[in-house]
């Protein structure tokens, strides 16, 4: 895949639009052969939580839960905040759904400077 899209993130499960239509958009990029990370940060890490996306579903687009499986399927990275899941007392060993890799600020600035497009949600 030469192009790169990485999607941030900052609205969580209390804000079920902003949080599900990121992953829309993130398994069209991968359908369409671009790669797709999405970063999480702030209320988004919480959409990370084991069965957090269960709770999420927005009237015409698909559950977030089956969103988040496909760009799982599709071999998508999911970023998480490290000092935000810190702060939300978030166990990064026991509680985060298996694609969740939790990254430094370095790490979100190095996936962003490197991708074609960046979108933040």
């Amino acid at each position: 895949m030469a192009e790169k899209l990485v999607i941030m993130i900052t609205h969580g499960p209390e804000d079920p639009e902003m949080a599900t239509i990121p992953f829309v958009m993130a398994v069209a990029a991968m359908a369409s052969d671009v790669e797709a990370i999405i970063g999480l940060q702030a209320s988004g890490v919480e959409l990370a939580v084991k069965g957090a996306a269960d709770k999420v579903n927005v009237d015409s687009f698909p559950p977030l839960a089956k969103l988040m499986s496909d760009f799982s399927e599709l071999g998508g990275k999911l970023l998480l905040c490290g000092p935000c899941i810190k702060s939300r007392q978030i166990d990064a060993a026991t509680q985060l759904v298996e694609n969740a890799e939790v990254v430094a600020a370095a790490r979100f600035v190095a996936e962003i400077t490197s991708a074609t497009n960046a979108l933040v949600y």
